[in-house]
């Protein structure tokens, strides 16, 4: 009897820990990185770059196009830098594709077996044995580009990204999935236009 009470708490346990870990899970995985010899306060304005420069074969910008410049414009400017289409100093490029993922992963299973050597059953008590599930996870993951370009040298100072799950809530409200998203990246920015 204490060893199924002490299984029970095993898998409670277990159960409480698989929980808390997907609940960290669940925003996307934000990266940035930018050229440490860069003096970022030299940069006072900025301008997106043009569909061709950004590798866009069609004439026009995307509703996610326009959405995606509208947060980067108003970050940007929350920090200080004005937008100019004449001779700025950063040039933003972005970038927002989704692909079809599918995880195949084995996790264990449970399993407890009837008691064996029934005849002295007094003496051995049944232990879980641990078997294998293979679970396939398919889904759609976004992964979402932002960078900033010395527009007189051309060369990447600074790189956001953020990668993950494309939710329901993201489907039904596309607006905020990218306002959040852009969000996410810039509150890792941590620079301010010169003055």
């Amino acid at each position: 009897m204490q060893m199924f009470k002490q299984i029970g708490r095993l898998a409670t346990a277990l159960a409480v820990t698989l929980g808390l870990a997907a609940c960290a899970a669940v925003g996307p995985d934000i990266r940035t990185d930018y050229d440490s010899t860069v003096d970022f306060t030299a940069f006072r304005t900025f301008a997106f770059m043009d569909r061709a420069e950004r590798g866009q074969v069609r004439s026009y910008d995307t509703l996610v196009d326009r959405r995606i410049m509208a947060a980067v414009t108003r970050e940007l400017e929350a920090r200080g830098y004005r937008q100019a289409e004449a001779a700025p100093d950063l040039l933003v490029n972005f970038a927002m594709l989704t692909e079809d993922v599918q995880e195949v992963r084995a996790v264990p299973a449970t399993v407890v077996p009837p008691p064996w050597y029934g005849w002295r059953g007094g003496y051995y008590y049944p232990w879980p044995a641990y078997t294998y599930e293979t679970r396939v996870d398919s889904y759609q993951r976004g992964t979402l580009f932002v960078d900033l370009v010395d527009a007189e040298r051309r060369q990447l100072v600074w790189e956001g990204r953020a990668v993950g799950r494309v939710t329901r809530a993201a489907r039904e409200d596309p607006a905020a999935a990218v306002e959040n998203g852009v969000g996410e990246i810039f509150a890792r920015f941590p620079f301010r236009a010169g003055p």
